[in-house]
């Protein structure tokens, strides 16, 4: 792929995530190949960097820190050699922003997991945020930005073969196993689980197996995979964060939810993008229709991820997570 077409399809993505469209189109057209993507987002995290030293106050650095996190996580969207390099980078970054913007916020890590619970000590419920397979915590600051902005506590993660831990660990599928120890390590009774992409999988199977999962959403989420129809890029992608071919071939052999979804109790939305057609994914219809308490939520125009169409799911998805876990662990009927 060209660096224009690649460009193309990640800018949803990409703004979605909270960079400035004007200067994406800037950092990209300038672009020779797919192989500058990395060199030149990283040299824009480093641009932020620099602003945040010579900013005038901590809110201003903050703020630069945070856009820093955002250019270097989209760094490793390409093939890009120092791809662990600038996940780090994000991490640090990401620290930075937080120290300086939310002094109360916590690093929170354990076996398998990292991440930062944001919000107040005595919020009526917590939120874990889940990343997929090429995503991380960095990528969705908005999406947490919405939930703290309704009363909620945060923790947006990594996990295996995510962000700062893909140069560590791989991908598993297991991943409420994950999730039960980030859930003992919050020392909450009960959570509210989000997942993105793959991420949507993980919550769906997580709240599958977790009890202490009161309510869930997903988004993009794959209900089956099937690995033979999966797009080049995409195996690609799977087997670097899998540990090699054999490996993603098996892990894709094991996203799969029609045995699962009748078990999750918690009330769950699915939403998906219309648009959102990649070989070898099946969409979330599924798992809304045979979970006993889901709710699909279609958007015609939505692409992967509905960075294209925010104004048509996220408020729905925060509220919904907002009701069904704060009536949950008040004791009402959720």
């Amino acid at each position: 792929m060209k660096a224009p077409e690649f460009a193309a399809a990640q800018w949803s993505r990409a703004t979605g995530a909270g960079v400035d469209p004007h200067e994406y189109r800037r950092v990209t057209d300038g672009l020779g190949s797919v192989a500058d993507w990395g060199p030149a987002f990283v040299r824009t995290g480093h641009a932020y960097l620099r602003r945040a030293e010579n900013a005038g106050s901590p809110a201003s650095a903050g703020e630069h820190l945070l856009t820093a996190a955002r250019w270097f996580h989209l760094a490793t969207l390409a093939p890009y050699a120092e791809a662990g390099r600038a996940a780090a980078e994000a991490d640090r970054a990401l620290s930075r922003a937080l120290n300086a913007l939310e002094p109360t916020a916590r690093r929170v890590s354990g076996e398998g997991f990292t991440g930062w619970l944001r919000g107040p000590s005595d919020a009526p419920g917590t939120v874990v945020v889940v990343p997929g397979l090429d995503s991380a915590k960095e990528e969705f600051l908005g999406l947490v930005s919405a939930l703290l902005a309704r009363g909620l506590a945060v923790f947006a993660m990594d996990g295996p073969g995510q962000g700062v831990l893909a140069a560590t660990t791989t991908l598993r599928p297991d991943y409420e196993q994950v999730v039960g120890r980030v859930i003992d390590a919050l020392g909450v009774a009960r959570i509210g689980l989000v997942g993105l992409s793959l991420g949507g999988y993980f919550a769906a199977r997580t709240s599958a197996l977790e009890p202490r999962v009161a309510a869930v959403a997903t988004v993009s989420g794959p209900f089956q995979l099937d690995w033979e129809q999966l797009p080049p890029p995409v195996r690609d992608i799977m087997a670097r964060r899998a540990g090699g071919a054999d490996a993603a071939r098996d892990f894709a052999r094991q996203v799969a939810l029609a045995a699962l979804a009748p078990r999750i109790a918690a009330p769950l939305l699915v939403v998906d993008g219309g648009e959102d057609v990649i070989p070898g994914v099946t969409n979330g219809e599924a798992l809304a229709r045979l979970a006993p308490r889901g709710t699909y939520l279609s958007v015609p125009h939505g692409d992967h991820l509905l960075g294209n169409a925010r104004p048509d799911w996220l408020p729905h998805l925060t509220d919904h997570l907002t009701d069904h876990l704060t009536h949950t662990l008040r004791g009402a009927p959720a």
